[in-house]
């Protein structure tokens, strides 16, 4: 009767340490984690310069096999410590620790593929849980819904632009001809969206009097067009209450789902006590 009360200990302490940033244990296991991606990063960066490369290769190579290594042991940590291990291993941090300790391994199939660790650096996310910025979720879920609420409005703007850069695009193309390098009607349109945005690329520019009329005209439009859309969020979360909710980095130890409110006694996904006695 013992050893399962020891197993489920050893596992409650490991899972506090590695998912959890509100304890002192948490927060040094995720800055040491950040440390080392950081680390592994900059070891990628160097190995791409070649000069570096040629003189210290084995020296990089040995410190990404060393980092590596600590991150499958890491993964296999995080699986290890969760009673469902599939919902780490398909969520969105599953994937991208998995993404980011496979390319090593790759390197010594496929040629080429080394250089993927760089994918480390999604991993820098995490710093998200350790700035405790998870209290900040219930004002990003307040524009999700905005933006939601306002896609119709947003899909006729689209749909009103594109229209207008067709028109503008093809007057153009009478105006100015193929001579001042608008030799199509859809290059003649490219041109329109690049000036419309503000974006302004210059690898085509109207050479004619009129022609530089209407793109100053254009030009003044972009910023006007740009307000839009920007107006119709705004509109929309002033409609959206705001739902303060205090959350923490309490993790589920059953389903490893995040982001739970600092009152929470149960997981909000799968129902399971979140503070193990």
């Amino acid at each position: 009767m013992t050893k399962p009360t020891k197993n489920k200990n050893w596992k409650a302490k490991l899972h506090e340490i590695i998912y959890e940033a509100d304890t002192p244990a948490g927060k040094l296991f995720d800055v040491v984690l950040l440390i080392f991606i950081l680390a592994s990063i900059i070891l990628v960066m160097l190995e791409s310069v070649k000069s570096i490369d040629a003189k210290y290769h084995n020296l990089l190579n040995i410190g990404e096999w060393i980092v590596t290594i600590l991150f499958t042991i890491e993964y296999i940590a995080r699986i290890v410590s969760v009673k469902k291990p599939i919902k780490y291993i398909t969520s969105f941090y599953g994937i991208i620790d998995l993404l980011s300790t496979i390319p090593k391994y790759l390197s010594l199939i496929f040629a080429g593929t080394h250089a993927l660790v760089a994918l480390r650096a999604l991993r820098l996310l995490r710093i998200f849980r350790i700035l405790k910025l998870a209290r900040y979720l219930g004002a990003s879920n307040n524009l999700i819904t905005a933006i939601k609420a306002s896609r119709s409005k947003i899909s006729v703007f689209i749909f009103s632009v594109v229209i207008l850069s067709i028109i503008l695009g093809t007057i153009m193309y009478m105006v100015e001809g193929e001579e001042n390098g608008f030799t199509n009607i859809p290059k003649s349109v490219y041109w329109c969206i690049v000036t419309l945005t503000t974006v302004g690329y210059g690898d085509i520019a109207p050479n004619t009097p009129v022609g530089q009329f209407i793109a100053s005209i254009i030009m003044i439009m972009g910023y006007g067009i740009i307000a839009v859309p920007t107006g119709i969020v705004t509109s929309e979360l002033t409609r959206t209450k705001d739902k303060s909710i205090s959350t923490n980095t309490q993790s589920c130890p059953s389903c490893a789902s995040e982001y739970h409110r600092d009152d929470a006694e149960f997981c909000y996904e799968c129902g399971h006590k979140l503070h193990l006695e």
